[in-house]
């Protein structure tokens, strides 16, 4: 087959198109590590070719590699394709095909479609495009990780289920169409996929994201239905659809998340992606049997609800300023602490945030990736395939990072690895399971991490708590007691007013509307230092914290009660050792 005569001039150039050439002349490598490159290429037999070879060794990006190409052959580079790639486009070719040949559709303007492409020299696949796509198509290029990463965010694996294409009018009434109590195994599948089902979940899932749920909850009771949302970490009863729909509604979450819904009797989890209001949503789904049938949980990951700045996350001014020295120094290890919903993985995601910039190299490896952050390199964990939090930090590291943020510090292996990487220049942020700053210190010892190193590498530990918001609507002063007055007076200074919330539609009668962190910080002197080195004692160490005026988490949410940002009902409760 000859080439198509529109992309002649492309195809004359090939020939004469150097890549080490266009390198050396845009200074990202010099002639010594061409050398080098082609070497090495020859001495291991490498059939890859020069691009992969120059990454291989570090000598430039995956990036700079694919940004010499396109200006080559004269065509745009894109960055940050995830951002800019419209969605519906998408759906044009199938997702198979976009991973086969690593294509991704962009957007299309006045019937022009954009199409980003890992393998500009493909004349051949354009002309494809085209015809699968019946129009005018015009290509960038960008890197394979890129399309990856991007058919990852928005055409995963499962379907992606578009909520408010289908959501239409619906209302509870069209709970009430299921007469019949489903027990076959087809005849689940056939109710399943009836509108008023389809519907149903799906009025369930817009709802629970527009209401700022971070979970639902499907419980099957006796002859009842129960539907729950966990709003501001709290469960509130939305509704009780018909007790006979349970069956159908478990089956149809569990076909959305690819689960075998002819297995009733073991516990299944699963993923759901779905777009609302044009963004994508992570779904998690969680079954488990019970004694009259299977209980759902879906846990909710809105990525947009995941990206805070720093200044929104409710640190004081005081924290705030100590809290950036910590990020801003240029290795070593700074935890975030608390419990499992704290909000540990929100305030690691604004700290990302605030220091994305091109010339730092930020990569993650988590388990699962709860938000998109353009131009940091997310890895997501793998246990089944070997890919744990261990062997990607310790693969990571060949990666050039200069900023490292590893979702979890479980055991030991995973521990070390990040010790290594800070000694060795590295910036790390991790998560632990401890009640309090000072705890994080000595749980690095308690997995076998040698005092002295831990000295050497923690640089601060942040503990958190989410504690509800007072409703900014139906907030009025009340009375306390005298002796809330005087714990919260004791460690915050002089309180004029307490505040409540009255409770209104707004806030569903609760008096509160969102949440926001209490914090304490931990950032060790030379004498925590020293201390943490000779290995000592928690309740050592915590005496000789808190003399040095170490302000804990329940004098910054008493803080906030005297501020009228929450009450003292709750920070006591989050804080309860």
């Amino acid at each position: 087959m000859g080439a198509l005569p529109r992309h002649q001039a492309i195809v004359d150039r090939l020939p004469r198109l150097q890549l080490g050439e266009t390198l050396i002349a845009r200074g990202l490598i010099t002639p010594k590590q061409l050398v080098d490159a082609l070497e090495h290429q020859k001495e291991k037999g490498h059939r890859r070719l020069l691009g992969e070879t120059l990454v291989e060794l570090g000598f430039v990006t995956d990036h700079d590699v694919m940004e010499a190409v396109a200006d080559s052959y004269g065509i745009p580079f894109a960055r940050d394709i995830a951002r800019i790639a419209d969605p519906k486009c998408l759906e044009v070719l199938p997702r198979e095909y976009l991973l086969e040949h690593l294509v991704l559709p962009l957007y299309l303007v006045r019937g022009m479609l954009t199409v980003a492409v890992a393998e500009p020299a493909n004349l051949y696949l354009f002309e494809e495009v085209r015809r699968r796509t019946a129009k005018n198509v015009q290509i960038v290029a960008t890197t394979a990780g890129e399309i990856r990463a991007a058919l990852d965010a928005y055409v995963p694996a499962a379907n992606v289920f578009v909520i408010d294409d289908i959501v239409g009018d619906v209302d509870e009434q069209a709970f009430s169409v299921v007469e019949r109590e489903v027990a076959e195994i087809e005849d689940l599948r056939e109710v399943a996929g009836h509108s008023p089902v389809v519907k149903t979940v799906n009025w369930l899932l817009w709802n629970a994201v527009h209401e700022g749920a971070s979970d639902i909850h499907i419980e099957p009771g006796d002859r009842r239905l129960r539907v729950r949302f966990r709003i501001d970490g709290r469960l509130y009863e939305k509704v009780d659809p018909p007790w006979q729909m349970g069956a159908a509604i478990s089956s149809r979450i569990k076909i959305m998340a690819g689960l075998d819904i002819s297995e009733r009797r073991i516990p299944q989890d699963g993923d759901i992606h779905v777009m609302l209001e044009g963004r994508p949503i992570d779904l998690r789904v969680s079954t488990m049997p019970s004694r009259h049938g299977e209980k759902v949980v879906i846990r909710i990951i809105d990525s947009r609800a995941s990206l805070v700045p720093l200044e929104r996350l409710g640190m004081s001014q005081e924290i705030l300023g100590r809290w950036k020295g910590v990020i801003a120094r240029p290795n070593g290890i700074a935890l975030v602490t608390g419990p499992t919903g704290s909000g540990k993985s929100t305030t690691l995601y604004s700290v990302l945030a605030s220091l994305n910039s091109t010339e730092r190299n930020i990569s993650t490896v988590e388990d699962p990736v709860e938000a998109t952050l353009a131009g940091v390199n997310q890895f997501q964990v793998n246990e089944k395939a070997g890919f744990t939090f261990a062997s990607a930090l310790r693969s990571m590291l060949r990666q050039d990072p200069d900023v490292i943020m590893v979702g979890e510090i479980r055991d030991n292996e995973t521990a070390t690895t990040a010790v290594q990487a800070a000694l060795t220049g590295h910036l790390v942020f991790s998560t632990l399971h401890t009640n309090d700053s000072i705890s994080a210190v000595t749980r690095l010892v308690n997995v076998g991490i040698e005092p002295f190193l831990v000295a050497a590498v923690v640089r601060g530990a942040l503990a958190q708590r989410l504690v509800r918001r007072i409703c900014p609507h139906c907030r009025e002063a009340c009375e306390v007691e005298p002796h809330v007055r005087a714990e919260v007076e004791a460690v915050a200074g002089k309180c004029e007013s307490f505040v409540r919330g009255a409770g209104c539609a707004r806030c569903r009668g609760t008096g509160f509307a969102g949440r926001i962190g209490v914090f304490e910080l931990l950032v060790p002197d030379e004498a925590i230092s020293s201390a943490v080195a000779r290995g000592v004692s928690l309740q050592d160490l915590t005496e000789l914290v808190r003399a040095s005026g170490h302000r804990s988490m329940r004098a910054d949410g008493f803080a906030k009660v005297r501020d009228g940002q929450t009450t003292f009902e709750e920070v006591v409760l989050a804080t309860a050792s």
